[in-house]
């Protein structure tokens, strides 16, 4: 009696899933998934991590951390990588998209001088593939390892009729901590600052409906314009985003007043910049001062975009602004000279009503 009951059971169960597999999701996909990266997300977690991949939640022990600060605040933040992953499709690499969304969520909370603890990330599918998964975490993993982030979860979805044939979308909200007192607000910048301007790898994550439709009109991301040196359209636009947490931590535990900071992301250089002065003051911003890619003047030219349209829609070779007083400036500047990247005197605060303006 009780093995007829079992037995009828397992076939239910067995009916269930197959009808949940013929609508188009994949109970098996989802485990095959979680196999693949459960120990590349483990290589991620520091010891204020309780719980791992599976449960409803994640837990993680804030004790260790706050005893450093006196009065610690929580800085969140949540975005989402956008149509770069048209791009990812098309060029079938996905294993660099899951580095966009840490490293951009990173500079995010790093502009109110915030390092990161946590992220969870949400990546939807219209059909999982779990190898396809795995090079999404993969690339996640490795920025979140690069900055000392831990991925603590997320959420995998198959969404079959929401999202159209191989069609994707991934987020991911961040979680940081910084010391009250220490918060960077912008409320001390003033007329006669200076910006310094640090490189970007390209595009990062911004402005890809408007390079996609200029760019791939005439053109395959396979294709090679002179312009581009030798690379492909989509090996450029398919660049990660870069993270700036180590070059600022180490400015602003250093002792460094910075005054304000800025990431160069969608709206570009006029509708970030503004985000973070305060009232009775602009920016101009010196147009030539630093190396633009021959990305950004390959879209311009193809696509007869405007200088002013470029430099807002586009970080046209800047990713982050650091706006500090002129006698601190050569101090960042050493600081910066040890990272690796190229940064540059682009501009300075004037009095104005927070515009920028491109000379």
């Amino acid at each position: 009696m009780k093995n007829t009951f079992r037995n009828k059971q397992k076939q239910r169960f067995k009916m269930a899933t197959d009808l949940y597999s013929q609508a188009g999701v994949s109970i098996d996909a989802g485990s095959q998934t979680i196999s693949l990266i459960k120990d590349d997300v483990a290589s991620t977690h520091s010891s204020s991590v309780i719980t791992g991949l599976g449960s409803f939640g994640a837990l993680y022990d804030l004790k260790q951390i706050v005893n450093d600060y006196k009065e610690p605040i929580l800085v969140q933040s949540i975005d989402g990588v956008g149509t770069k992953l048209s791009v990812a499709k098309l060029m079938n690499k996905f294993d660099t998209v899951g580095e966009d969304i840490v490293n951009h969520s990173i500079n995010d909370i790093l502009v109110m001088g915030a390092r990161g603890l946590t992220f969870l990330d949400y990546v939807a599918h219209d059909k999982l593939d779990p190898a396809l998964m795995a090079d999404i975490v993969k690339g996640m993993c490795k920025a979140c390892r690069e900055n000392g982030l831990s991925l603590v979860g997320g959420e995998t979805a198959e969404m079959p009729g929401t999202y159209q044939t191989n069609e994707h979308d991934i987020a991911g909200c961040i979680t940081g901590i910084v010391e009250k007192s220490k918060v960077i607000t912008g409320e001390k910048v003033k007329a006669g600052d200076v910006l310094i301007g640090i490189e970007s790898s390209g595009l990062h994550t911004n402005g890809y409906s408007l390079a996609r439709t200029v760019l791939l009109k005439d053109h395959k991301v396979t294709d090679q314009p002179v312009e581009l040196d030798g690379q492909s359209i989509g090996e450029v636009l398919l660049k990660p985003h870069l993270s700036y947490g180590k070059e600022i931590l180490d400015i602003l535990d250093s002792g460094i007043d910075v005054h304000s900071l800025a990431h160069i992301t969608g709206g570009g250089f006029t509708e970030n910049i503004p985000r973070v002065l305060p009232d009775g003051v602009a920016v101009e911003i010196n147009d030539g001062t630093w190396p633009v890619f021959p990305i950004f003047n390959l879209i311009q030219e193809l696509g007869s975009v405007s200088r002013e349209e470029m430099f807002r829609v586009f970080n046209m070779g800047i990713g982050m602004i650091i706006i500090v007083d002129p006698s601190d400036a050569a101090k960042v500047k050493n600081k910066l000279s040890v990272s690796g990247k190229e940064f540059y005197t682009i501009g300075k605060v004037v009095v104005g009503n927070k515009e920028v303006t491109i000379k």
